[in-house]
């Protein structure tokens, strides 16, 4: 049987006094979209900020591809290679065209030369419906559109896993669907994705499993139907029915 595609190993990370992860351990294989839930400050941006480095663990091993990619030896930058993140905040360069936020990193990172990149850039805008507005600034882009482009700019390094951290939640409602619909087609192509959200109607979807978080630990991990429908925790329980109430169960 072949090693998971991403291993996390007794991960701690604490901000001075404040704990924030607990000995974290998980596995994801191949194709799993894996949903991240559970209150605020329960540590699942810390831990998918661990995952690709921006954030140093204290303590705990991360292994990807069967290769331990944290502490000292390793090479953060290959690490990130291989993983694509998308922010709650966009992260775009606002001096730079749709086009120009996924050339940089081709050709920074990947060596590619200018028209090879340009190529790639216009396939991952089509990806996600957005090849009309290659030679758009981000001021000029809805804010779902701004997060297309983090999405097609995190793709186009044809990464091996996915991170998104709450990709939604700095959008207005109306255009959250226009972002689910890329990563439930993203989800149906068999990317690998670790994703925090709030939004259950995509969970139900798109998930292979739910991990609920408290106070720096697993709690409860497993099928989305079980977390919903059957949930082993009442804190669980109480946490899922609240944010279905506020969020909504169904998709955008």
């Amino acid at each position: 049987m072949s090693d998971p595609l991403l291993r996390v190993e007794d991960l701690h990370k604490s901000y001075g006094d404040e704990t924030v992860l607990r000995g974290i351990d998980f596995e994801l294989e191949r194709g799993d979209v894996e949903i991240l839930s559970g209150p605020s400050g329960s540590g699942k941006s810390t831990l998918l900020r661990c995952v690709n480095r921006l954030t140093e663990p204290d303590s705990g091993t991360i292994y990807l591809d069967g290769e331990r990619v944290s502490g000292a030896g390793t090479d953060v930058n290959e690490l990130r290679r291989q993983v694509g993140m998308v922010f709650q905040d966009f992260n775009l360069f606002l001096h730079l065209t749709a086009a120009e936020n996924i050339t940089l990193g081709l050709r920074r990172v990947k060596g590619l030369g200018k028209a090879e990149a340009r190529e790639r850039a216009m396939e991952h805008l089509d990806r996600v419906g957005l090849a009309d507005q290659a030679g758009s600034y981000p001021a000029e882009l809805s804010g779902g559109q701004k997060q297309r482009v983090g999405i097609a700019r995190a793709l186009a390094m044809d990464p091996k896993l996915m991170l998104f951290d709450e990709p939604t939640s700095a959008l207005d409602p109306e255009l959250v669907g226009e972002v689910t619909s890329v990563m439930r087609e993203l989800a149906d192509e068999g990317m690998t994705m670790l994703v925090v959200t709030h939004e259950m109607g995509f969970a139900r979807e798109a998930a292979s499993r739910m991990m609920f978080l408290d106070q720096g630990q697993i709690v409860e991990r497993g099928p989305p139907e079980q977390l919903f429908q059957h949930p082993e925790q009442a804190r669980t329980a109480e946490f899922l029915q609240r944010i279905t109430q506020l969020h909504g169960g169904e998709s955008t």
